[in-house]
């Protein structure tokens, strides 16, 4: 059997392998003949699923397994859920290409097709996201949280065997695997404020992998990259990770990048925005100081108190 010339590394949901196939479809459009396999792998973040993710330890649970596979040569590329991904890479591996990016926000998907002011009092909505729950409790105090880990199917089996009223979802995931259709509405930022990351791809391969590189800069998209990079500073700056409910989103209008951070207390009493419009050339500065800005008006009083990380370099 001859040897595939890229496997890339993936986790085993209906979501990941649809992500590493795209991926291995651009590539195969940009390189005609090139010839790549799939390697899909069960990471720690999906055996365990009666636990939430804060308790677990954070994002590497979903990209662990996979990096190894880099490391170990088993696979040459890892196609990864920007999301998950952990602010600091291991030693010898480096995301090297982020894709044009999809809806990052968020969407609320409900048994009868109501949107979240239609609601009544006390309804049961499914998410584990601190991030997810800190704003809706903000806006809607009177929800009762159901914690719901699984991949998307999963999630949207429970809705109906738990009797849920809704459940949250990433609009990307459900987008991607033509789901739409069960989108009752789609959460504006204002309401709540995206992952850092949601719905961007993140390629990651052995840092000194030329070839890998060279086959995957047809699908980087700068744009994307510049406003990930911000998000993915100002998370840095604020040491956050599942464990806290912190969020933000970039976007890029010419070469303007405007940059929405948030930091919450868990149960959404607290919850502290903040905004910067800047060059795109200063998006990584952007996402420092918005953070800077949020822990002097008290974010890290709120992150130590979800657990987050005490006093900061």
């Amino acid at each position: 059997m001859t040897k595939p010339d890229l496997i890339i590394g993936t986790r085993a949901s209906q979501l990941a392998l649809w992500q590493a196939e795209w991926t291995a479809t651009a590539l195969r459009r940009a390189w005609p003949g090139l010839r790549v396999e799939l390697l899909p792998l069960t990471t720690t973040g999906d055996r365990i699923l009666d636990v939430p993710l804060a308790k677990l330890g954070g994002k590497g649970l979903f990209v662990k397994e996979i990096e190894e596979a880099l490391l170990d040569g088993r696979a040459d590329l890892a196609v990864h859920s920007m999301k998950d991904v952990p602010s600091q890479l291991p030693a010898g591996l480096a995301l090297v290409c982020i894709p044009q990016r999809e809806d990052p926000g968020d969407a609320l998907v409900t048994r009868d097709g109501r949107r979240l002011a239609d609601l009544p009092a006390g309804a049961r909505l499914g998410t584990s996201a601190l991030r997810r729950q800190a704003q809706l409790l903000h806006s809607r105090p009177d929800l009762h949280i159901v914690p719901l880990r699984g991949n998307v199917e999963t999630r949207l089996r429970k809705l109906e065997e738990q009797a849920l009223d809704g459940i949250i979802l990433a609009a990307a995931g459900l987008k991607r695997l033509g789901l739409a259709e069960r989108i009752s509405e789609f959460l504006a930022p204002e309401l709540c404020l995206p992952a850092i990351g949601q719905g961007a791809l993140g390629l990651e391969c052995r840092s000194d992998d030329e070839r890998v590189q060279r086959l995957l800069a047809p699908l980087h998209h700068p744009a994307t990259a510049i406003a990930v990079a911000a998000e993915r500073a100002f998370l840095v700056r604020l040491e956050g990770g599942c464990q806290v409910p912190l969020a933000a989103h970039g976007s890029l209008c010419g070469d303007l990048l405007e940059l929405d951070g948030l930091v919450a207390s868990c149960d959404g009493r607290e919850l502290l925005r903040g905004r910067r419009r800047v060059s795109k050339a200063l998006a990584e500065q952007a996402g420092r100081e918005l953070a800077e800005e949020l822990l002097a008006r008290g974010a890290r009083r709120l992150l130590v108190a979800a657990g987050g990380p005490g006093e900061t370099p």
